[in-house]
C-alpha cells in the first residue's frame, strides 16, 4: 500500500533542497547587509559663541563692549544679529573654535589681570557649553575709558535691555 501523505512531503523536502542548493552555490555577499556608520554632524552657529561670550564679558568689572557705529543704529540692527567686537572661528577637522574679543578697559585697571580673567572665563564656558575645545581667545583691548563712561555704558545698555523685553505693545 503507498502512503500519499508521505509523498508530497518528500516532493517539498526535495524541492527545499534543490532550492538550498541554488542559494548556496551563489554564496550571498554579506557586505550587500550590513548598513554603513552613521554619522553625527553638529554645527553651532557664530550667534552661539557671541552669546556665551556676552554672558561671560557681563559678570567682569571693568570693561565694555564697544559700542555699535551710527550706520547700525540707522539699519536698526540689534545686538541679536551680531555683537561689534566678538568673532568666532570654528575648525571642523579639530572640534575646536577661536575666539576674537574687542572691549574698552576702565582707566586704572590692570590690563594683563583683565586680559586672563576674559580668557579663563570665556574658554571655560564655551568648552563646558558646546563640547569644543578653545583652540586661541585672542583679547583686543581697543580703547581706555573713565569709570563715567564706563558707569554711562552700563546704564545704557540696561535701558536698551529694557526696552528690548518689555511687554507693552
Amino acid at each position: 500500500m503507498v502512503d500519499y501523505l508521505s509523498e508530497p512531503v518528500n516532493i517539498k523536502e526535495s524541492i527545499m533542497a534543490e532550492t538550498k542548493l541554488k542559494y548556496d552555490s551563489k554564496k550571498v555577499d554579506t557586505k550587500e547587509f550590513e548598513l554603513p556608520e552613521t554619522t553625527f554632524v553638529r554645527d553651532i552657529d557664530n550667534r552661539v559663541f557671541q552669546s556665551i561670550v556676552l554672558q561671560c564679558l557681563a559678570d567682569i568689572e571693568g570693561i565694555a563692549l564697544l559700542e555699535g557705529n551710527f550706520i547700525d543704529h540707522l539699519l536698526g540692527r540689534s545686538a541679536a544679529e551680531g555683537v561689534k567686537g566678538i568673532y568666532s572661528e570654528q575648525d571642523q577637522k579639530n572640534h575646536s573654535v577661536n575666539i576674537r574679543i574687542e572691549v574698552n578697559i576702565c582707566y586704572g585697571v590692570v590690563i594683563p589681570d583683565k586680559a586672563e580673567e576674559i580668557q579663563s572665563r570665556v574658554s571655560d564656558e564655551i568648552t563646558k557649553l558646546t563640547g569644543l575645545h578653545v583652540g586661541c581667545v585672542h583679547v583686543v583691548f581697543k580703547n581706555v575709558i573713565n569709570p563715567e563712561q564706563l558707569n554711562k555704558t552700563a546704564m545704557l545698555g540696561a535701558a536698551r535691555s529694557a526696552e528690548e523685553y518689555s511687554d507693552a505693545f
